[in-house]
C-alpha cells in the first residue's frame, strides 16, 4: 500500500535534507532533480538508502545490481523514494591478505553512508561472508529500520555423478591430489563444476549460514536465507522486502527492537541446527556489542551445546543449499527449534509478527535433508568454546565437523611459527609428524595475519594423507572456511601475536583436547608457561601507517568480535548541522 506524507505519523529524516524552502534544502533536492525526479518525491514520503554490495570483483553478489531492481520496484509500490548506494563490499574470494581484514572497515564506512545521507530506511543487499556481518554492525550502530535480503547460493554442481559442494570438495579435491588419488588434469576439469550459477557457495558455508543468521535475528523475512540466487522466488523476496521496508520506517521499527538477547540466542541455536559455520561466532559477537548486548562465548557454549544438528548439508553432511530450500529452509528448522523448547516464540521479526507465527505451520518436505531428532547428524551440535591454560579465553570447535574418534586426544605438538612457515615445511618429506600430531599454527589471529585469515583447517602432510588418513587435531588462532570441515581448533584467544600462550607452544610439547570435556591444554607446568611467557617477544614488527595500522592498533580478540575498540556501541543516526 502506497503512503501519502499526510499518514505519516512524524516527520522523516530525510525532510532534514529535502523539506521546505530554505537555500540549504533547495542546494540538497535541486541536484538530485538532476536525475530527472519529479518534485513530488520530496514531499515527505520515505527515502529508502538501498546498500547494494555489488562488486565485479565478489562474484557471490554479482547479480546483486538485478536484484537491485526488484527490491527497488518494491519500494516504490509501498509508496517510498528507493535510492541505490554502492557500498564497501569485501570478497572472501579475491581480497588479500583476507576479507576479514576489511569487514570492519566495511561497516565503519557503511555505517557513515547511512548516518551521513538523507536515508530514513535501508534494505542490505549482501551475499558474500563478510558483506552480511558488516553491513548488519553497520545498520546496528546507525539503529535506522533496515531490512537484509540476501543474494541466495548457488545451484548445486556435480562432478562424474557426485554433488559437488563449493569450498568443501576444493579442500577434498586438493587433498585427494596430494594422496596420488585424484590427478591435477581431474582436479582442473572438476573446477568447472563447482560454480554452476550466481550466488553465494552452496554449501553450508559461511555465506549460507550468516543468510541463515539474519533470518534468525528476524533480520529478513521469512524463507529468505536459502532460495536460490537464480531461483525467480529470489527476485520475488527482494520485491517484497522493499514493499516491507518502506512500513517499517512507517512503524519506526528498529534494529535494537528486533535485535535483542533472545533473538541473538535463537540465531546460535539456529546454528548449532544447521551445522553453521564457526565464523558466525565471530560475526554476532561483534553484531551484538554494536547493539549494545551481552553477548560472550559462554553463551555460544550455553545456548549451542545441547542442540541436535538436523541439517544434512555439506560440510557436515551429504546435501547443497538447493536441496534445503525444496525442503522447507530455514522455516523448518526454526519450527523443530521451536516444539523442542529452544527459541525464543515472542522475538520480533521485520515482518512485525513473532518468529513463531512466520514458522508454525510449515512443512518439512525431506526429512533426509532436514532429519528428525532421533536421526539428527550429532546430538550435540553448535559450537563447542574450549578452555584452559593454552586458551584462558577461549577456543572455538565444530563438532558434527569433526571425527568423532578426534574429540578426546592427546598429542605432540608440531609448530608453524606462521603460514610462511607451514608452507615451506608441510611438504617435506623429512617433518617429523605423523597422524597422531597435533598440528599448531601461530600468528594468524586478528592482530597476527593480519586480519585472522581463514588458514586454519591446515591440509595435512602428503605423507599422511597417503596413509588414507583425512584428519588430524589442528590448532591456531586462525579461521577456518564455513565449507571446512575436520577436527580443528580455531580462535585461539590470546592470540599468539598478543602474546598468548598459543606463542609459546614449542614442538614436542603435548596437547590434551577433550570437547566434552570443553578442555583444551598444553601439557606443562604453570611455571614453565610462565617462564616462556616472560621471554616473548613479537614476531612481526606493527605496520607504520595506513588502515593496516588502524586495524592492528585497535582490533579486539576473536572472543569479543574482533571489532574494533572504537567502534562498538550504537552511536544512532543523527548527523551535524548543514555546512552549506
Amino acid at each position: 500500500m502506497a503512503f501519502t506524507p499526510a499518514k505519516w505519523p512524524r516527520k522523516l529524516r530525510s525532510q532534514e535534507w529535502y523539506g521546505g524552502t530554505s537555500r540549504d534544502t533547495i542546494y540538497h533536492r535541486g541536484w538530485l532533480k538532476n536525475q530527472g525526479y519529479p518534485n513530488d518525491l520530496f514531499d515527505g514520503r520515505p527515502v529508502i538508502g538501498i546498500m547494494n554490495t555489488w562488486s565485479d570483483l565478489t562474484p557471490c553478489n554479482g547479480h546483486l545490481r538485478e536484484l537491485s531492481e526488484k527490491v527497488k520496484a518494491g519500494i516504490w509500490e509501498a509508496g517510498g523514494f528507493p535510492v541505490e548506494v554502492p557500498a564497501f563490499s569485501a570478497s572472501e574470494n579475491t581480497f588479500r591478505p583476507t576479507a576479514m581484514m576489511y569487514r570492519n572497515l566495511a561497516a565503519l564506512s557503511v555505517e557513515e553512508q547511512m548516518r551521513g545521507q538523507p536515508i530514513d530506511g535501508a534494505v542490505l543487499l549482501v551475499g558474500c561472508d563478510k558483506t552480511t556481518p558488516s553491513l548488519l554492525m553497520a545498520a546496528a550502530s546507525t539503529d535506522l529500520p533496515s531490512i537484509v535480503v540476501t543474494g541466495g547460493p548457488m545451484l548445486n554442481g556435480y562432478f562424474r555423478g557426485e554433488r559437488v559442494g563449493s569450498g568443501t570438495h576444493l579442500w577434498k579435491f586438493s587433498e585427494a591430489v596430494k594422496a596420488g588419488e585424484m590427478t591435477q588434469e581431474e582436479f582442473l576439469e572438476a573446477e568447472q563444476s563447482m560454480s554452476r550459477s550466481s550466488g553465494t557457495c552452496n554449501t553450508m558455508g559461511t555465506a549460507s549460514t550468516m543468510a541463515s543468521m539474519a533470518e534468525a535475528l528476524g533480520m529478513a523475512l521469512s524463507g529468505n536465507a536459502a532460495i536460490p540466487a537464480v531461483d525467480s522466488r529470489r527476485r520475488v523476496m527482494a520485491q517484497l522486502s522493499g514493499r516491507r521496508i518502506v512500513q517499517m520506517v512507517k512503524d519506526d521499527l528498529k534494529p535494537s527492537d528486533i535485535m535483542t538477547k533472545s533473538a541473538f540466542e535463537n540465531a546460535i541455536r539456529c546454528n548449532g541446527a544447521i551445522g553453521g559455520s564457526t565464523n558466525a561466532v565471530i560475526h554476532l559477537l561483534a553484531i551484538a556489542g554494536r547493539v549494545g548486548i551481552d553477548l560472550n562465548l559462554d553463551d555460544w557454549d550455553r545456548c549451542g551445546r545441547d542442540v541436535a544438528t538436523i541439517v544434512n548439508l555439506m560440510p557436515s553432511g551429504k546435501y547443497l543449499m538447493e536441496e534445503f530450500f525444496y525442503a522447507g529452509g530455514l522455516p523448518v528448522v526454526l519450527k523443530r527449534l521451536g516444539e523442542g523448547g529452544q527459541l525464543h516464540k515472542s522475538a520480533l521479526t521485520v515482518s512485525g509478527q513473532s518468529i513463531w507465527d512466520e514458522v508454525k505451520d510449515v512443512t518439512n518436505w525431506n526429512e533426509d535433508v532436514i532429519l528428525p531428532l532421533d536421526n539428527a547428524l550429532t546430538t550435540q551440535g553448535g559450537i563447542a568454546v574450549l578452555k584452559g591454560n593454552l586458551a584462558p579465553n577461549g577456543a572455538v570447535v565444530k563438532p558434527s565437523a569433526a571425527s568423532a574418534n578426534l574429540l578426546k586426544h592427546r598429542g605432540r605438538a608440531v609448530v608453524f611459527e606462521d603460514i610462511d612457515d607451514y608452507k615451506e615445511k608441510i611438504a617435506d618429506d623429512a617433518l617429523d609428524i605423523d597422524e597422531t600430531c597435533v598440528m599448531v599454527l601461530k600468528n594468524c589471529g586478528p592482530k597476527g595475519y593480519p586480519g585472522m585469515a581463514e588458514v586454519g583447517n591446515m591440509g595435512l602432510p602428503a605423507k599422511v594423507l597417503k596413509k588414507g588418513i583425512t584428519d588430524m587435531v589442528r590448532i591456531s588462532d586462525a579461521r577456518m572456511s564455513g565449507t571446512a570441515y575436520g577436527t580443528v581448533i580455531l580462535h585461539t584467544s590470546p592470540e599468539a601475536a598478543a602474546g598468548g600462550p598459543l606463542a609459546v607452544v614449542q614442538s614436542g610439547d603435548m596437547i590434551e583436547l577433550d570437547v566434552e570435556a570443553r578442555r583444551l591444554h598444553l601439557d606443562i607446568s604453570d611455571e614453565e608457561l610462565a617462564t616462556r611467557l616472560a621471554a616473548w617477544t613479537p614476531r612481526h614488527q606493527p605496520p607504520s601507517g595506513g588502515y593496516e595500522w588502524l586495524h592492528q592498533a585497535h582490533v579486539e580478540g576473536a572472543d569479543t568480535g574482533a571489532d574494533l575498540d572504537f567502534l562498538k556501541g550504537c552511536r544512532g543516526s543523527a548527523v551535524g548541522k548543514d555546512s552549506h
